[in-house]
């Protein structure tokens, strides 16, 4: 049987680690939304062998089991009880290594298949509680729509409230910033922690100009310490219009907002220029 998913790329409107459990996981407090630059996962299983099997039009991801989905796939077949080949094709359109979730929101495509296939009959927090086993974004991309993630990213809550139509321009720069090693520079005694109480707030009354000035990335000063064509990126995007600017997870993906189609454009063709996998977006209620 073949089933095709969407897996959307994801961004973070904020991010905080309020600090560090006893085994250096970090506590997580951030508002997660989706875009929609996806990649398409086909998952098709068969009982002519019993391999999983992945493949990508990428040439920049592994296709073994340090390959995220062949990670879920092998959670998904243990749940089921079942030993059937699982064969997955990844359709690639996220930036590899970008901050975007790209192999999470793969792995959750993945979850989200097999569970319809094999009529496991899953909810998304069960889903999520399986993805957290392969990495800290993948409980999110279960669900793929705005919602506060807390935990160690498997505490899941979307928004009853809908965000407003609007424009983001996706930039990816250059470099691949390893996220472990993002995560070993935290020294959590000069954190400056934003006000995650406040952006709540305004989001829940629909109060999306406050919220926006409110964002923030922990992780941000910390990237940018070491790529600090970061800040030039996001100094350019806000001279062009942007009505707020952020990094992404841990890095180096920059994000600009605006509620206007024509703005955005513009924040594009100057970025363009300079950042070739610049992408112009909508957000995923």
């Amino acid at each position: 049987m073949e089933i095709l998913e969407r897996a959307y790329a994801k961004l973070n409107i904020s991010l905080d680690t309020p600090f560090a459990h006893a085994d250096g996981e970090q506590e997580w407090d951030m508002l997660m939304v989706a875009i929609d630059l996806a990649d398409t996962v086909t998952i098709r299983t068969t009982t002519a062998h019993t391999n999983i099997i992945v493949d990508s039009t990428s040439g920049l991801l592994p296709l073994n089991e340090k390959n995220l989905a062949y990670q879920a796939a092998e959670l998904m077949r243990q749940r089921a009880g079942v030993a059937d080949g699982v064969e997955i094709h990844i359709d690639k359109h996220i930036p590899v290594a970008a901050g975007m979730g790209g192999g999470s929101s793969d792995a959750a495509a993945v979850l989200r298949g097999l569970n319809k296939i094999w009529q496991l009959g899953l909810t998304e927090a069960q889903l999520a509680e399986i993805g957290l086993k392969i990495d800290a974004d993948v409980p999110f991309c279960v669900y793929s729509r705005p919602a506060r993630v807390t935990g160690r990213g498997e505490v899941v809550d979307p928004l009853t409230q809908k965000f407003p139509p609007l424009w983001l321009v996706v930039s990816k720069l250059a470099v691949s910033v390893s996220t472990p090693k993002i995560l070993k520079m935290i020294d959590y005694d000069s954190l400056v922690h934003g006000d995650m109480g406040g952006l709540m707030a305004a989001v829940e009354a629909g109060d999306f100009k406050t919220a926006f000035h409110n964002m923030f990335n922990v992780l941000e000063p910390v990237t940018a310490s070491k790529y600090p064509e970061i800040i030039k990126l996001k100094e350019k995007m806000l001279k062009f219009g942007a009505e707020a600017v952020q990094m992404s997870g841990t890095g180096p993906t920059v994000f600009a907002i605006t509620d206007k189609a024509s703005r955005a454009k513009r924040i594009y063709n100057a970025v363009r220029g300079f950042v070739p996998e610049t992408y112009m977006v909508r957000l995923v209620n």
